[in-house]
């Protein structure tokens, strides 16, 4: 039986059309050729099918957290559900042109937008993203994988959850730890907080 729709998902829902909108196109497909019912998908990424019938959509934005599950779920990561075969894999990546993706927002606002310095690409020991996030933001709850993360606070200040620890950092900070361990973020101050997130391998 499936279970009733957390806090997470509830904040992930009834969004203007557009946002993610190759997610939602690239998630129906894969689901699709792997012969998968949305009931079948739900059950084993532990969400409701009506969240992801919304994201294939358009129409609803996953916490990290929901995404790293559904991932998991269809034998991708997360970096595979928003690469986009027009994506360049050059040397240079220009700001301002760079894939946005947006996560978790705090009712329909802003809450984590990631900007990937990496393209999604199988030859790739790296990943690396520029995390944009709102007052009140976070990733969505705690996540573990394997691999080891450095994160560097570019502007205002960020909670860290490291296993049990948490950690407050401010501009010009940072922190290593393996990916193993749980871990996540949250922005609870009043100003807008940047930070650059790199990890190995690449597991978003």
């Amino acid at each position: 039986m499936l279970k009733k729709m957390n806090r997470a998902e509830k904040k992930a829902v009834d969004l203007p059309s557009g946002q993610n909108q190759y997610l939602g196109v690239k998630l129906r497909h894969t689901r699709m050729t792997k012969g998968l019912r949305l009931r079948d998908l739900a059950e084993k990424a532990e969400c409701s099918e009506s969240m992801l019938s919304k994201i294939e959509n358009g129409r609803a934005v996953p916490s990290l957290k929901a995404l790293y599950r559904i991932a998991e779920a269809m034998g991708l990561t997360v970096g595979q559900l928003f690469a986009q075969p027009a994506e360049a894999n050059g040397l240079v990546s220009r700001h301002g042109e760079r894939p946005i993706v947006h996560a978790d927002p705090l009712r329909n606002g802003p809450g984590l937008t990631l900007e990937r310095l990496i393209p999604y690409h199988q030859s790739h020991l790296l990943q690396g993203s520029i995390h944009n996030i709102a007052p009140g933001g976070s990733g969505g709850g705690l996540v573990a994988h394997e691999g080891e993360e450095v994160a560097y606070i570019l502007e205002g200040q960020v909670e860290f959850i490291v296993g049990d620890e948490r950690f407050l950092l401010k501009t010009g900070d940072s922190i290593c730890y393996r990916s193993e361990q749980p871990h996540g973020y949250r922005n609870g101050g009043d100003g807008h907080a940047k930070l650059i997130i790199v990890n190995t391998p690449p597991s978003f």
